[in-house]
């Protein structure tokens, strides 16, 4: 099973849910070679919770994914902490959607929850935790203590940070950086628009059902990263792509 662990159904957090941008999210997800993906949207995008409601409406949901024309698309989300960084949760979209109520007081910068009370919730649904992107400089993870992260389940090696930073470099410091806190390291593309996806991604060597059974293959070493040898034109065409778009919604509001 090749999986993405990081990546947005919506082209930014002001933009509403589009169900025909999801279905060429798809699209390219299959042409890319995935077989399934984390939906890990940000928890504080406007209108969180049509993603659900319409996703209901067309597809079946069964063990902790949604089944999208044989594809599957796992439930979570993506959150701010306090101290600075984000979090990755994946799991059952019921306890999703009760995290993300439990979060409705932290939406705002200055009201973020705190990394510990954030690891408690996780911990007390079995989430698969992640820790996004952790040596970007805007939202690094470096200043949280290790006993904290230790409570992590893996690290994002992140396909714009590779795209942003240089591939060998990115890869090499996070790598080092998870030895330090003896976690593993998955890849999530970070995409924000269809063609960003395939950029990197994760071949499982069995097939999962749930964020349990994704923790356990994790934690067995069970699955190998893939960087594409095209990351650079993938994301950057996404970027150029993204930006296009977002001034055409800007100028027509």
């Amino acid at each position: 099973m090749n999986i993405d662990f990081h990546t947005h159904v919506k082209l930014a957090k002001r933009v509403n849910f589009d169900p025909d941008f999801f279905h060429e999210v798809i699209l390219n997800a299959k042409e890319a070679g995935l077989q399934a993906l984390a939906m890990t949207e940000h928890f504080n995008t406007s209108r969180f919770y049509d993603i659900y409601e319409e996703l209901d409406k067309r597809y079946e949901y069964k063990g902790n994914y949604y089944l999208v024309d044989g594809f599957k698309v796992f439930t979570g989300m993506e959150i701010d902490v306090k101290e600075t960084g984000h979090i990755l949760f994946i799991g059952h979209k019921k306890e999703i959607l009760q995290t993300r109520d439990l979060l409705e007081a932290h939406t705002s910068e200055a009201d973020f929850i705190a990394l510990e009370e954030l690891l408690e919730i996780g911990e007390r649904f079995n989430f698969l935790k992640i820790g996004a992107h952790p040596l970007r400089s805007t939202t690094p993870l470096t200043q949280h203590s290790t006993d904290l992260l230790k409570r992590l389940d893996a690290f994002d090696l992140n396909g714009k940070d590779l795209y942003e930073h240089g591939v060998k470099e990115m890869e090499r410091d996070v790598l080092a950086f998870a030895e330090l806190v003896n976690l593993p390291v998955v890849c999530g593309s970070d995409s924000h628009h269809p063609i960003h996806l395939g950029a990197v991604w994760n071949q499982f060597s069995n097939d999962c059902e749930t964020a349990i059974d994704l923790k356990a293959e994790i934690t067995s070493s069970n699955y190998t990263r893939t960087i594409s040898p095209v990351l650079r034109t993938k994301i950057g065409a996404a970027k150029i792509v993204k930006k296009q778009i977002k001034q055409e919604l800007v100028a027509g509001m």
